[in-house]
Formats: C-alpha cells, structure tokens, sequence
C-alpha cells in the first residue's frame, strides 16, 4: 500500500473523530458567550447604581491593611495592589480566551465536514455533501459569532479595569502618605 495513502487515510480518520468534540466545543462556546454577555450587562447594571464592587472590596482591604500599624506599609500596599491587578487580569483572560478560541474552533468545525463533504462528493453523495456544507459554513459563523461578541465584552471589561486600577493606585498612593506623615502634636 502506498505509504502517503495510508498517512492521508488516518488524518482523514482522526479529522473526522474531531468532528463532535468540536462540534460541541463550539456549541457550549455560544453558549458561554450568552452567558459572558449576561454578566457583563448585570455588572454594568451594578455598578450604574453601586459602584465597582472590585475598587469598593480594594479600598476595604486597603483601609484593613492602612490600619494594622505594621511596618513597611509602603510595601504591603504595593503588595496588595500587585494582587489585585493579577485578579482582575485573571478574569478578562476567561474572555480573551473565547476570543482566540471560538475563531479557531469555528475553522475547524468548517474544515472537518469539507472534507467530509469533498468525500461525499466523490463517491456522488449529494445530500450527504450539502449536509455537510451546511454544518462547515454555521459552524463558522458560530465560532467567528462568539470571538466577536467576546471581543467586545472584552473591550468593556478593560475599559473598566484600567478605569478601577487608576482609582486603586490612586486610593493606594493616599494611603501610603497618610500614614509616612507624623502625626500632629
């Protein structure tokens, strides 16, 4: 048997095995989307009448931190900053993960069931072959549908980010020259 046959006959084999995995990873990925994009609107919803809920737990701990009268409090605020951006960093990455992702899992979803359907249409399987075009082509909106929506809940949630980053520094720096100024006799 000729060797590039046998190798082109098990990358079609294990090609075709990808196809439910990522049929279904591309399913639950829209699906997660939703679920991003509902969160995003309930924050946005939050902090529209309460404020961020990360700088108010920041300014807490700060406060907590501020009132321990330890040492190296300078270093200990920086510390606790440095904690908090790893935090908030940490959630944007669940939505830049769907960004990188859901494109990725959408271009294999559309080529898995073209190869299927040039296979279809060599053996003069028609219905077989549109089927599945059909599947390749939705798939592909699908995963393009769902890095596009994260991509924009991205933005947002950066925008937010820096925007409570700037007040958590600043909150920090206030802190740190409260507490280095002696206290009035």
């Amino acid at each position: 048997m000729n060797l590039l046959a046998t190798v082109e006959g098990f990358l079609f084999q294990v090609a075709t095995a990808l196809l439910y995995p990522v049929m279904l990873s591309v399913a639950a990925l829209s699906i997660y989307v939703v679920w991003l994009l509902g969160v995003l609107v309930a924050d946005a919803m939050k902090r529209r009448t309460r404020g961020s809920a990360p700088l108010a737990a920041y300014r807490s701990a700060l406060a907590r931190e501020a009132a321990t009268g330890l040492p190296h409090l300078d270093a200990r605020l920086e510390r606790l900053l440095q904690e908090q951006e790893l935090a908030l960093a940490a959630a944007l990455d669940r939505v830049r993960f769907v960004i990188k992702v859901g494109p990725s899992l959408g271009l294999m979803a559309t080529l898995i069931p073209m190869g299927i359907a040039l296979a279809a249409l060599a053996e003069g399987d028609i219905p077989k072959m549109a089927g599945s075009m059909v599947t390749a082509f939705t798939a592909t909106v699908v995963g393009l549908g769902a890095g596009t929506v994260a991509y924009l809940i991205a933005l947002k949630r950066e925008k937010w980010v820096r925007a409570d980053l700037r007040e958590m520094e600043f909150a920090t720096e206030l802190a740190s020259r409260d507490q280095s100024r002696p206290e009035a006799p």
